[in-house]
């Protein structure tokens, strides 16, 4: 079920799980679907110390850390049941002594790799509906947080799962990704990094012509207009900003406010910053914990300190927590951020908050729009048509309508441009782990 290895035993781990193709496959969706239920179950039943797994690996609060497990439970039940729905099509015939059917067929053997900061979460939309679909699925964990992965693999395996179904692999990244590129049993790689391995796995694929899906890098810009309910508007910038310590691909990067309501918004937005509380992600109460490592806190600081040399104002924060036992970064909150600045143009993965201005919906969209992710979006707006305008102008996978929490297991998730390659989650989820054949059938009397 699990090892540490390099290349040699990716290989390995690949045979296993073609050998145990074909047996998963020819069950029943049915009864893959009552192994998946086991797993939520089970993931459900061991919530206490799986979230403090988390924690311990990762920072985030335990609070965030028992809904991730609560939202990977989520994502098992729903692939248990949409695997059940993978329906073909019989298709009329042109030519009289012929029938058509289009049928969906497991892609074959799956290779995941998963990143540290939703550990347990993302490796679930991937292995959830690999298994529904009726593939087997390898499982590279990221490096810092490989105990998430082995948890859920203690529940694969209590759920009685068939051998050789699900496989754990822990080792070096760049060797174990190169043999599921290059052996061709794996026909299939799904990926959640940053964009620039996703280039390298992109590039990797192209002697095998291996399939993939890629969720990448992201950049959301939440505009704010002047007709949304202002106290909306700051808690759900909040939220997306802020969710574990920032490091999520989905988090707010550039917060656009408009003209009219700019001084409101930032006074109250600041003032929910200043008012979160950091430290250790065990604490009662704690919405802030320790970034993943130095290097990320030096990016960081590094991009706030390139926007205040830019004209930027520091309204709170910037500066590092005096906490020990981490890497702890007041949440700090930068104003009137010339769009020209790094963390208006590239992804900050940490609790740092720009916020520029803008005086039309045209720029608020073109401003939105002005990077080369296009992974989420969010917008407050009471306006109704403007919502349709915005849903249709901005260039993103997830676009959060007065909503700073829209991703759900029943709901596509993936990004345009530089943010990916397919969707996960819904019935695109399942579809990516899908092959479409035509069968015609000829000689019909």
């Amino acid at each position: 079920l699990m090892s540490s290895t390099g290349a040699e035993g990716a290989d390995g781990a690949i045979a296993d799980a073609e050998k145990a193709f074909r047996p998963w496959r020819e069950l029943t969706a049915l009864t893959r679907a009552e192994y998946l239920v086991r797993i939520s179950e089970l993931l459900l039943t061991r919530i206490d110390e799986i979230a403090a797994i988390i924690t311990r690996e990762n920072g985030k609060p335990l609070a965030q850390s028992a809904g991730e497990v609560r939202m990977a439970a989520d994502h098992f039940r729903w692939f248990a049941e949409e695997g059940r729905r993978a329906y073909g099509r019989v298709i009329p015939n042109q030519a009289e002594g012929k029938r058509h059917l289009v049928i969906k067929s497991p892609i074959g053997v799956v290779a995941a790799v998963t990143p540290w900061n939703f550990p347990l979460v993302l490796a679930a939309r991937k292995v959830a509906p690999a298994l529904a679909a009726g593939c087997p699925a390898i499982l590279r964990p990221a490096t810092k947080t490989p105990f998430s992965a082995v948890a859920l693999a203690e529940c694969v395996q209590e759920a009685g799962v068939p051998s050789g179904v699900f496989q754990l692999l822990a080792g070096p990244a760049e060797a174990i990704a190169g043999r599921f590129l290059s052996n061709p049993l794996c026909r299939k790689i799904t990926f959640t990094g940053s964009t620039e391995v996703g280039k390298r796995l992109i590039r990797g694929s192209a002697e095998s012509v291996t399939s993939l899906s890629l969720e990448l890098g992201g950049h959301a810009p939440v505009l704010v207009f002047p007709d949304t309910d202002i106290e909306l508007a700051v808690e759900g910038s909040l939220v997306t900003k802020f969710r574990n310590t920032g490091q999520s691909c989905i988090a707010a990067n550039r917060i656009l406010v408009h003209r009219d309501v700019y001084e409101s918004f930032t006074e109250q937005f600041t003032a929910s910053v200043a008012a979160l509380k950091v430290g250790n992600g065990f604490e009662p109460g704690i919405d802030i914990g320790p970034m993943i490592d130095g290097h990320a806190f030096e990016t960081a600081m590094a991009h706030i300190d390139e926007a205040i040399r830019g004209g930027a104002e520091l309204l709170c924060g910037g500066r590092r927590a005096d906490i020990p036992g981490g890497f702890f970064l007041e949440p700090t909150v930068l104003g009137r951020v010339s769009a020209s600045a790094v963390c208006m143009r590239e992804e900050t993965f940490a609790p740092v908050a720009p916020i520029g201005v803008f005086d039309t919906e045209e720029e608020a969209i073109s401003m939105a729009n002005a990077t080369e992710y296009g992974l989420a979006a969010y917008a407050y707006t009471s306006n109704l048509s403007r919502a349709f305008r915005l849903m249709e102008a901005i260039d993103a996978g997830t676009i959060g309508i007065n909503d700073a929490v829209p991703s759900t297991s029943q709901c596509p998730f993936g990004g345009s441009k530089q943010s990916g390659i397919g969707r996960e989650l819904g019935t695109e989820g399942l579809d990516a782990f899908l092959e479409t054949r035509h069968v015609s059938l000829g000689g019909i009397v």
